[in-house]
């Protein structure tokens, strides 16, 4: 990806490292200052990491604990602002400690610049998660 990579193309790029497992590449999306935040997060989870550090800690076991499988919806709305999208999509795959089913719907607002993302707000239903030690970056 390149500076000059529109937002919806690098979110599009990214649902597919995503996909692949590759939590690597998804990081390198990244602006080194980048904050990712979670509005709904449930008491025990984060609520706003701050850095490409931060974001890569909390996504390494991702794979460990959640196999996607696809995103059956991706609905990618552009804003006034151009560096700024809005997303409506849903993922679905496996939770890997209990074999159960994954299925989440999302809304996300994500800032690009310079070809990064330097801001990520992921609004997900937490009453999905009922078990905060089911927290995949293990950050409680």
């Amino acid at each position: 990806m390149s500076a000059s990579t529109a937002p919806v193309d690098l979110y599009r790029h990214g649902l597919q490292l995503l996909l692949d497992k590759d939590i690597p590449a998804w990081i390198d999306l990244w602006d080194e200052n980048g904050i990712f935040e979670f509005p709904f997060a449930p008491d025990g989870w984060p609520e706003r990491l701050e850095g490409k550090a931060a974001v890569a800690e909390y996504m390494r076991g991702y794979p460990d604990h959640i196999d996607l499988h696809d995103f059956p919806h991706v609905e990618i709305h552009q804003t006034t602002v151009p560096e700024t999208i809005v997303v409506e999509m849903r993922g679905v795959g496996r939770l890997v400690g209990s074999e159960s089913p994954f299925d989440m719907s999302y809304i996300a607002v994500v800032t690009v610049k310079n070809g990064l993302i330097t801001r990520y707000r992921d609004y997900w239903n937490p009453l999905l998660v009922q078990d905060p030690a089911a927290n995949f970056a293990g950050s409680n």
